[in-house]
């Protein structure tokens, strides 16, 4: 019997990986770190088997560094992710994300009054928990919690 065949995603050469993203939150990823809006070469795989998810995703972006800022940005849908810095084919750096203490212009508040929902204001949260993610809105003071965080 043959075995079956390894497929696998190919190294890049200079850029970042980002491993341990929950597969459900694969796109909203993408979206709030902006790779739908760049041209480099981005390889990503999802519902891939973990041990510590069950199913996970990987994004590879090349020729793209990121900042502390926009990586922690990310710790709001996958607060597990590892980023790997990737120069020459080699791991340089190991990255974790950290959920920030504020949040700005990525969520939306959860409260259909609040200004931010009807007039062109950007929305401004502070992080109450980091565990399961709680934002209270820097407007109206109502807490959004992590199943009515909506990504925008």
């Amino acid at each position: 019997m043959k075995e079956p065949k390894q497929m696998s995603v190919s190294a890049i050469q200079n850029g970042t990986v980002i491993d341990h993203v929950p597969a459900s939150n694969l796109f909203k990823v993408i979206q709030i770190l902006g790779l739908d809006t760049i041209e480099n070469q981005i390889t990503f795989g999802t519902n891939l088997e973990s041990k510590k998810l069950g199913r996970k995703a990987i994004i590879k972006i090349s020729g793209v560094y990121f900042e502390d800022e926009d990586i922690n940005r990310i710790a709001l849908v996958a607060p597990d992710a590892k980023l790997n810095i990737i120069k020459d084919y080699e791991v340089i750096e190991k990255k974790v994300v950290v959920v920030p203490d504020n949040i700005v212009g990525i969520a939306k508040c959860m409260n259909p009054k609040c200004i931010t929902n009807f007039e062109q204001v950007t929305t401004r949260f502070k992080v109450v928990s980091k565990k399961n993610v709680s934002l209270k809105c820097y407007y109206c003071e109502k807490i959004t919690d992590q199943e009515n965080l909506e990504i925008i």
